[in-house]
């Protein structure tokens, strides 16, 4: 324990002296108070329509800060939702990926023999898949709330890679001499996952997870876009860039404000991923 303590202490040192990596980690943290706080700070509601103000571009005085959509909603306001729903599928969906990965990995690799056989064949028929025809297809068959079933189909294939990299590492250290020794004293099969294969392989899963944040982000953003994620009167960033797409000749501010939203959030996760990478890497240390 104190081996793996001073492991992170050290990866954390690594981390601040990145200066991009440690700008995107506040970058994010920030965009996480921004959906978090920003309905109480912002007087309209998302989805409240102002007759008075269509189209109304960026402005310090009427209370439109970043302007209002075709319908006369505030921009500022539907762009705080819209944040708060990429994060929170990014965030969820990735959890769930990575749980179910690292469950699924793990026991392969530890069990081996014709156990991790069958296990993986079932990882790779499903990688032969095509993933966006898997979650397009999830995201219009099953029933339920709109929002619940995108992140149902989006975590139902999205565990594969998470599987195959724990799965690797779980296979190098079924060899380790603590793990042969918990073996050894008979140690439960479910204990010896948890206190000795799952905490040596968080590194690389954290370092992964942190790089799948952003492609959960995408995909939420390219199925709202082709309109079968997030609906009206909710609103995501993929919603919102499609919305300004149709009006970027008359309003382009209607695009401009969510795709430089999901641009700075792709790039602060992937930067921070590789700031992770580095400092994770045992090689530096």
């Amino acid at each position: 324990m104190n081996l793996l303590a001073g492991y992170y202490g050290d990866a954390w040192r690594r981390l601040t002296r990145t200066r991009l990596a440690l700008a995107s980690g506040l970058v994010i943290l920030s965009a996480i108070m921004f959906a978090a706080l920003g309905p109480l700070l912002v007087p309209n509601d998302f989805d409240a329509i102002h007759w008075d103000a269509i189209a109304v571009p960026p402005q310090l005085q009427g209370g439109h800060l970043l302007g209002t959509d075709r319908l006369g909603r505030d921009l500022l306001a539907r762009s705080i939702y819209a944040v708060r729903i990429s994060l929170f599928v990014g965030l969820a969906a990735t959890a769930v990926t990575v749980i179910i990965g690292i469950a699924w990995g793990a026991t392969a690799g530890y069990l081996g023999g014709r156990a991790d056989q069958l296990m993986m064949r079932v990882v790779d028929v499903l990688y032969a898949l095509p993933y966006f025809f898997i979650v397009i297809v999830l995201t219009t068959l099953m029933p339920g709330d709109n929002l619940r079933v995108l992140l149902l189909a989006i975590a139902a294939v999205g565990w594969l890679t998470t599987a195959r990299i724990v799965r690797g590492q779980t296979l190098g250290l079924r060899r380790r001499e603590f793990v042969e020794a918990a073996i050894a004293t008979g140690v439960p099969v479910s204990q010896i996952l948890y206190r000795h294969v799952v905490p040596n392989v968080m590194g690389t899963v954290v370092v992964y997870a942190t790089l799948t944040i952003p492609n959960m982000i995408l995909l939420e953003s390219f199925l709202s876009f082709l309109g079968l994620g997030v609906q009206e009167p909710l609103a995501s960033l993929g919603t919102l860039i499609n919305e300004g797409a149709q009006e970027m000749e008359s309003a382009l501010w209607m695009l401009l404000v969510p795709a430089v939203l999901l641009v700075v959030l792709l790039l602060s996760f992937n930067f921070l991923g590789d700031g992770l990478r580095d400092a994770l890497d045992p090689r530096e240390r």
